[in-house]
């Protein structure tokens, strides 16, 4: 998405790698082109991050796609409907046995 963080860079402050750490360190997706991967797991910090966060993106995505979500809710909640039909009808046509004809022994 092309993002750093929820709201932007800053939700990485709290981090206790990067808090513990004595050089400046960031999420790679918030770091701009090529940069420095670190033993860590995230990029070397010398460049300044990307101050986009996703929220804005996600709900993009989320906009541009609720038609097929919903579809697919709807298609998901049908056959649960479907399927709970079916077995109540099963259910129903079971018959029952008289276990009285069964022997004991």
């Amino acid at each position: 998405l092309n993002c750093c963080g929820w709201s932007g860079s800053s939700n990485w402050t709290e981090n206790v790698i990067i808090q513990n750490s004595t050089v400046k360190q960031f999420p790679c997706s918030c770091m701009p082109g090529n940069a420095t991967v670190l033993a860590t797991g995230f990029c070397l910090g010398d460049v300044s991050p990307l101050i986009i966060g996703c929220m804005s993106n996600v709900e993009d995505w989320l906009y541009q796609n609720i038609g097929i979500i919903l579809g697919v809710c709807i298609g998901v909640a049908a056959i649960e409907l479907l399927g709970m039909i079916l077995s109540m009808y099963l259910c129903k046509n079971v018959e029952q046995e008289d276990y009285n004809k069964v022997p004991k022994h």
